[in-house]
């Protein structure tokens, strides 16, 4: 597949607050990228350098082969934004804004306008000061698709939309990925974009803490809970990756990442354990994990016994 953006390293800083560190992440044609994060996590700013808005510290971003931070005011001329409050003359009806924005591109942008407009059932003559939240948010929507840009940057879109106008706003980008384009979607509401993601990255502080294609993501992670009556340390498959960690008293449990090959040898290795349940979470349970501090001591890691022979000292050392 084609790549029609891409961060490389990108960090930034506002004074010693660090808002991105080594930040990087790759969008290709026909997809749905979400980036998720806390409020404050740093999604806003990897968008303004995006779009060459504001400049990185260092590291380099670009959009459809441009470098951002060179060709800035060319890719805000070729993608669509839609922000999480959009600017709108409020003054003017759905098509008035819709001809008055016409004039800022090539011929055909209303027509398109005015057919979207339709798709998306607005009320045509109606003053933008009068429509719901939701509707101006298809209103930017249609503004933002009309010229047919190849990629499309929508900054929490749906923050405020109720639950319906939420789903079918969301659920309009896989029609446009569909096409063919590129959505970069940066949003906090996980389970509707666990609906239309292929790709999901995740930014906590400014940090990259996950990035991978949602339907492998989802494959390859469990989530393990175990009990024991005795304090025998765990051994681990050398290439089961733990995520999480919390350990309290007897019950432990742990987000990992692994074929199912790797859950079964971890059974085997492990036979100390009263129970052992094995399940599939949503992105919204891997994301709450993954937000979570690394874990401290006294907490399982995934590298701590891995090594056979420590295994074996530390169980011998807890059960004697």
């Amino acid at each position: 597949m084609t790549a029609t953006f891409r961060f490389d390293e990108v960090t930034k800083t506002y004074g010693s607050q660090i808002a991105l560190d080594r930040f990087s992440l790759t969008g290709h044609e026909g997809e749905v990228v979400a980036l998720l994060g806390e409020n404050g996590a740093g999604k806003t700013t990897a968008i303004k350098i995006l779009l060459g808005l504001i400049s990185p510290d260092r590291g380099r971003s670009s959009v459809l082969n441009m470098n951002s931070k060179l060709h800035g005011q060319e890719i805000r001329r070729r993608v669509g934004y839609v922000p999480d409050q959009p600017a709108l003359y409020d003054w003017m009806t759905v098509m008035e804004i819709g001809w008055f924005t016409s004039g800022l591109y090539a011929p055909g942008f209303f027509d398109a306008y005015s057919s979207l407009v339709k798709q998306y059932q607005l009320p045509e003559d109606r003053p933008i000061k009068q429509l719901s939240k939701g509707m101006r948010a298809k209103v930017s929507l249609a503004l933002s698709l009309a010229h047919e840009p190849e990629v499309l940057v929508l900054d929490e879109p749906t923050s405020g939309l109720d639950a319906v106008v939420r789903r079918e706003f969301l659920e309009s980008m896989v029609d446009v990925a569909a096409t063919g384009r590129t959505v970069f979607l940066c949003s906090h509401q996980i389970a509707e974009v666990e609906r239309v993601a292929d790709t999901v990255a995740v930014l906590r502080g400014g940090h990259l803490v996950l990035s991978e294609e949602l339907a492998k993501l989802k494959s390859e992670t469990w989530m393990l809970t175990a009990a024991t009556t005795v304090e025998v340390p765990v051994r681990w498959p050398i290439d089961l990756k733990i995520l999480s960690a919390r350990h309290e008293g007897h019950h432990r449990e742990w987000l990992v990442r692994g074929d199912r090959k790797h859950i079964d040898l971890f059974r085997e290795q492990n036979p100390h354990f009263t129970s052992l349940q094995t399940d599939s979470p949503n992105l919204e349970e891997i994301f709450v994990r993954v937000m979570q501090p690394k874990p401290q001591n006294g907490q399982t890691r995934s590298d701590d016994w891995a090594d056979p022979a420590t295994w074996e000292r530390k169980t011998e050392e807890a059960t004697s």
